[in-house]
Order: C-alpha cells, then sequence, then structure tokens
C-alpha cells in the first residue's frame, strides 16, 4: 500500500498540490499536517503516518523536506519505516528511495542540503534582525501586557491568580510585570 504524507509550514499555506499529487501516485491513504518541519517531535500525522504504515508498505512524500529538514530527524524517520519493513519514496526528487544503495546515498546527500538550506535561511533572518535591530527599525513584538494596570491591581490587594483573570493573562506574566 501507498501511503502519502505531506505538509506545509504554515496555516496560510495550502496543502492542495501534495494532496493531489499524493493521489495520481496511487497513495490509498494520505496523512497531511500544517507545522513547521524543524522537528518531527510534534508533528502528529507523521507520527499517525509512521504508526499506520505495516510492512510491505511505501511512505510517499513529494518532496525531501516535506518530511524533515535535519538529517537527524531523516534518518530516525527512516530507521523507523525501515524497522517496520516499510518504504520510503519521493515523487518530485526521483532515486530517493530505501529500495537500492543508490537511493539510500541520494537520500543522505538531499537530507544534508535540506539540512543546510535551513541553517543558511536561519542565519540570513537573523542578520537581518540585528541589522533591523542596529538601525532601530526592530522592536519585538509589541507589548500586550499593561505592566501599570498589574501594578495597580496588585495594589488594590489582588492575587497573582486573580491579576491574570482579571487581565486574561498567565501567571508567569503577572511575576514578570511585578518584577519590572
Amino acid at each position: 500500500m501507498l501511503v502519502g504524507y505531506g505538509r506545509v509550514s504554515s496555516e496560510g499555506q495550502s496543502l492542495d498540490i501534495q494532496n493531489e499529487a499524493l493521489a495520481e501516485a496511487g497513495c490509498e491513504k494520505v496523512f497531511a499536517e500544517k507545522m513547521s518541519g524543524r522537528s518531527a517531535k510534534d508533528r502528529i500525522e507523521l507520527i499517525n503516518a509512521i504508526d499506520f504504515v505495516r510492512a510491505g508498505d511505501t511512505l510517499v512524500v513529494t518532496r525531501l523536506d516535506r518530511l524533515a529538514r535535519s538529517v537527524g530527524d531523516l534518518h530516525q524517520i527512516i530507521e523507523k519505516l525501515a524497522a517496520k519493513n516499510v518504504g520510503f519514496r519521493c515523487l518530485n526528487q526521483s532515486g530517493v528511495d530505501t529500495d537500492s544503495s543508490t537511493g539510500k546515498l541520494m537520500l543522505s546527500i538531499l537530507g544534508a542540503v535540506a539540512q543546510f538550506e535551513n541553517d543558511i535561511r536561519r542565519e540570513r533572518q537573523l542578520e537581518g534582525i540585528q541589522k533591523a535591530k542596529a538601525a532601530g527599525k526592530y522592536k519585538g513584538r509589541p507589548k500586550t501586557i499593561d505592566p501599570d494596570a498589574v501594578k495597580a491591581l496588585k495594589e488594590r490587594g489582588l492575587g497573582a491568580s486573580q491579576i491574570a483573570r482579571e487581565l486574561s493573562i498567565g501567571r508567569a506574566s503577572v511575576y514578570r510585570a511585578l518584577a519590572a
């Protein structure tokens, strides 16, 4: 049985193209989610797909970076599949599969490239933030908690839990505002 897995990084993105490609490839079941690919730990649909596949099945993705962004995650996923005697195939990167030694080599190389791209993107983002901070354009996230309101409620004798409920914020935020 061919089992598909699709992923996009954010809610604003669409899974339609991946779902169509996986269906056209003959996937009888498709697991899809909108989650960051930085880590495989919290990706519920990926976990469900790995739990679902049985010996002789093949897990199919459209592109390798939809499965994993780090070589470590990629190898862990492939090892889990191999332990279940489940194959792996990538549609848009032909030759990336677990059926041959060459396919396994390509899998490792492309996994390393995906991680490299992710690291480069993160470095560029941090450089941009540093540059914006130096120019005084980057102020960070807007403040959502009014420390004066927290302090005023504290002066009225309210406890941290009561203040948090009153202002619809977390207790930890109350403590941070009082410490500031």
